[in-house]
C-alpha cells in the first residue's frame, strides 16, 4: 500500500517524551494523530507510511491546560495521542524522518 497525502494528515509527528521511550522497550511507538482519526485509519496510515505490521492500536486524548503568558490566560489545545503497538520482528526509528 503506498502512502496518500491523507496518511499525512493522520499522524502529525512522533512523540518523543521518556514516558514514550519507555513504551518503545515494548515494543510500542507513540505518534500525535488528527482529533478525528479513527483506530482503524491510524492503523492503515502507520503500515503505508512506516512498511510495518500493526497489532494494535491505543488512543488517548489529552485535554489543554489553562497557562499564563504575560498575566493573560490562555489554554492549550487538546492533543490526541496514539500508542501504537507493531508485530514482532517490526520496529520504527523514530529518530529519522519520513522518506
Amino acid at each position: 500500500m503506498s502512502p496518500t497525502p491523507a496518511h499525512y494528515d493522520i499522524i502529525r509527528r512522533p512523540v518523543i517524551t521518556e514516558k514514550a521511550t519507555l513504551a518503545s522497550e515494548r515494543g510500542a511507538v507513540v505518534f500525535e494523530v488528527a482529533m478525528d482519526a479513527t483506530k482503524p485509519l491510524i492503523r492503515e496510515a502507520v503500515e503505508a507510511l512506516f512498511g510495518v505490521k500493526v497489532k494494535a492500536v491505543n488512543t488517548v486524548i489529552t485535554k489543554g491546560k489553562t497557562k499564563r503568558f504575560r498575566g493573560r490566560p490562555g489554554v492549550r489545545a487538546d492533543v490526541k495521542k496514539a500508542y501504537v503497538t507493531l508485530e514482532e520482528g517490526h520496529r520504527i526509528d523514530v529518530t529519522t524522518g519520513l522518506a
